[in-house]
């Protein structure tokens, strides 16, 4: 039983009980007539709907858009606002907010990158609009594409490509779509949401969201040619619409691509097969008015010294373990949280500490483990140095420090071990098997 008590496939339980019902969720696994939806605005405005979509976006949190306006506030005035909403999509007279732009600096960088922040009701019309779409799109994606779907993640991703590299699939046809999110053709982009619906106005709604433009400090509104509004609830869904047809291409050809939005490799059996796909890519990626980004695009024998990166991990000779810039981002929170002067006990300092070491952990536990052991030590490291300062020590800890707060020191505090957890986890996975 799913939610509001329908019976359907555990497939498609995820789905919006108020749009999806048992009829039409029939209808889209026995295929619909023509292959194409017609009639689906009207689920799109419809008031549960855009009332559990407004419980979503509430939910996600967020920050507020061009309008100053936050979810929380935005929530205690929906009696009224979801009403003006529904009439405008009826109507066909619904207009985004341009999306704000502001920029937060790169990791490690001086570099700035830019972040746009949708207006919350835009946030919910969209949400309304995913909850409609996406199902359609679900039914037709490929197998291999594990980012932004239902009950599919990076993990489920990085499996496979284990998978595959233990087949002996390692030349790698390692990828990088410039600026992919950014330089999708709009034209093309809605002719691959349009094989599959015909409702004209979602279309539109669609259309009008993809030409929002963005409003940035000191330099207004700007509009939005190519590419999906950054920020936006939509924008992974129609990503994937746009790649799904390479996904087939590869899968027809007998070529095991493993892909996570924009991020994919295609591993090979051999130097001449890499060979073959890049060039395969290639051609299909010009046709679609995208850019192979000329030197992040390469091949490379992941049995060889220099390996890949891929979702935050790195892979090479057999092992992998997280790739410099997951180190970094990793040594940056805990840095914010173990400065030498911060306040408070070191009960609550290691409280604090651990939360980020068992998120961190529970997406790296797969690595070799003496870079989970190096973590452990710089982070005792960390800690050591708070003390050394209350101690009117200066500096990094050293020496004696190291004695007179040994490991056992910060077993005893509880501080989350790393190497410790990995090993559990590998006796776990013994027993059970």
């Amino acid at each position: 039983m799913a939610k509001q008590g329908r019976e359907v496939p555990q497939k498609w339980d995820w789905t919006e009980a108020s749009v999806w019902t048992e009829r039409m969720l029939e209808t889209l696994e026995r295929g619909i007539k023509g292959g194409k939806w017609f009639s689906l605005i009207d689920k799109v405005w419809k008031r549960e709907n855009l009332q559990s979509a407004l419980k979503t976006v509430v939910q996600n949190k967020g920050a507020a858009g061009v309008d100053g306006q936050k979810a929380e506030q935005y929530l205690r005035e929906s009696p009224h606002r979801l009403e003006q909403v529904q009439d405008m999509l009826r109507k066909g007279q619904y207009t985004p907010q341009p999306v704000k732009r502001v920029w937060i600096p790169k990791l490690g960088s001086k570099e700035l990158r830019p972040l746009g922040v949708p207006a919350v009701e835009d946030r919910v019309v969209q949400t309304a609009v995913r909850n409609v779409i996406e199902p359609i799109f679900e039914n037709i994606f490929a197998e291999h594409s594990y980012g932004f779907r239902p009950r599919r993640g990076a993990k489920d991703a990085l499996r496979r490509v284990d998978q595959l590299l233990n087949t002996g699939r390692v030349w790698v046809v390692d990828a990088d779509l410039k600026g992919y999110f950014d330089s999708i053709p709009q034209d093309k982009m809605m002719a691959a949401v349009a094989e599959h619906i015909a409702d004209r106005p979602l279309l539109e709604l669609v259309q009008r969201f993809l030409k929002q433009g963005v409003m940035e400090s000191g330099q207004g509104w700007q509009p939005t040619e190519k590419g999906t509004p950054q920020g936006a609830v939509i924008s992974p869904l129609l990503a994937n619409i746009y790649l799904n047809p390479l996904d087939h291409v590869m899968a027809g050809a007998g070529r095991e691509m493993v892909r996570y939005a924009d991020d994919f490799v295609i591993l090979c059996q051999s130097e001449k097969e890499a060979n073959e796909v890049l060039e395969q890519l290639r051609q299909w990626v010009a046709g679609a008015g995208l850019t192979l980004h000329p030197t992040k695009t390469r091949i490379v024998n992941a049995s060889a010294k220099g390996g890949f990166d891929f979702l935050g991990y790195h892979f090479e000779r057999g092992h992998r373990w997280p790739r410099q810039k997951s180190l970094d981002k990793f040594r940056e929170t805990i840095r914010q949280k173990t400065g030498r002067l911060r306040p408070g006990s070191m009960e609550d300092i290691t409280e604090e500490v651990n939360r980020t070491l068992r998120g961190w952990f529970e997406y790296f536990k797969h690595s070799i483990g003496n870079v989970l052991q190096n973590q452990d030590a710089w982070v005792r490291g960390r800690m050591r140095a708070i003390l050394r300062k209350r101690h009117k020590g200066h500096g990094r800890a050293r020496g004696l420090d190291h004695q007179r707060w040994a490991n056992a020191y910060f077993a005893d505090l509880g501080l989350f071990s790393l190497a410790i957890a990995r090993a559990q986890a590998i006796q776990s996975r013994k027993r059970t098997h």
